[in-house]
């Protein structure tokens, strides 16, 4: 492995531990404020930390981007940041009021049902899977069974479905941007999304949640984490890393976001680590990495 290579896969693993301990943040910043209030802050904070970025692109670009300044480049950015912030809202708030009913770890590594279903759903897209995902599958939902449920069927958490639910809209996220990424910068398409989160969640915030300026600014380090962290740093490194990272290593690297969440659960929140828990994030995690063997493979790389 090259140095390149190897420096990308550094990048790689710091942006899958920031978004793992970004479910404890998400977590213990609704001790402070509610689950709509944090996210529209956090997306908010989030959307203007791509700014600068964009910016510096658009001038090292220089006449390249001058094209990107149309009537018609204003509306394709509009519609399509739109329509990536609608898909975005309804997974982060899902994702964002499961994290009520369930602990960090558990969310970290059920939200990682995306890997899994990204290829099952790409089969109604005309792509094709192989035996590798279907496995993955049946690893994955049997973790998931043994993570939320503990060995009864009686006695599954509602938050993890919560969460499974917002998993669903994360892959019809992932296959929007797919298309859209085509057509727009990947980074505008992000700062345009997330405002777009931003305000669905204010607006639904101000009619459901009461807000205090006291509490938001005792709650100020989760939701500067969820923000700046999650978001504006750990999507740039993403970006940065991923052009000289193979494709198969970021996708396996950046499957360690539910391992670090459930760290990060552990010794910061002292969430508990049962047998049962333990199982199921161990199958779960080899289900992500079978899907990701064959998605790989059916790709080429």
């Amino acid at each position: 492995m090259n140095r390149q290579a190897l420096r990308a896969d550094a990048l790689l693993l710091l942006t899958a531990c920031i978004w793992g301990f970004a479910f404890v943040a998400q977590r213990s910043g609704m001790e402070y404020v509610g689950p709509f209030t944090f996210n529209g802050i956090r997306f908010l904070l989030g959307s203007c930390s791509l700014v600068p970025l964009i910016i510096y692109r658009k001038r090292k670009a220089g006449v390249q981007e001058r094209s990107s300044s149309g009537l018609s480049f204003v509306f394709l950015f509009i519609g399509s940041s739109f329509v990536a912030g609608t898909c975005l809202f309804i997974g982060a708030s899902f994702q964002q009021v499961g994290l009520i009913y369930t602990t960090a770890g558990h969310a970290g590594f059920i939200t990682g049902l995306y890997v899994v279903l990204v290829p099952i759903f790409g089969i109604f897209l005309g792509r094709k899977t192989g035996f590798p995902t279907w496995v993955g599958a049946a690893f994955t939902l049997t973790g998931l069974f043994f993570l939320s449920a503990a060995g009864n069927i009686t006695a599954i958490n509602r938050g993890d479905i919560i969460t499974a639910i917002s998993a669903i809209f994360w892959t019809i996220h992932v296959l929007v941007i797919d298309r859209l990424v085509k057509k727009i910068d990947p980074i505008m398409l992000s700062s345009g999304q997330f405002a777009w989160c931003s305000i669905f969640s204010l607006i639904i915030a101000l009619f459901t949640e009461s807000f205090s300026l006291d509490s938001a600014i005792q709650g100020i380090i989760p939701i500067l984490y969820g923000g700046l962290g999650s978001v504006g740093i750990a999507y740039t490194l993403q970006v940065v890393a991923q052009k000289d990272a193979p494709p198969a290593h970021a996708s396996i690297i950046l499957c360690l976001e539910g391992v670090f969440a459930a760290i990060g659960g552990i010794i910061i929140l002292a969430e508990p680590l049962g047998t049962w828990t333990l199982l199921g994030f161990v199958l779960m995690f080899c289900g992500m990495l079978a899907t990701q063997w064959d998605y790989q493979g059916a790709k080429g790389e």
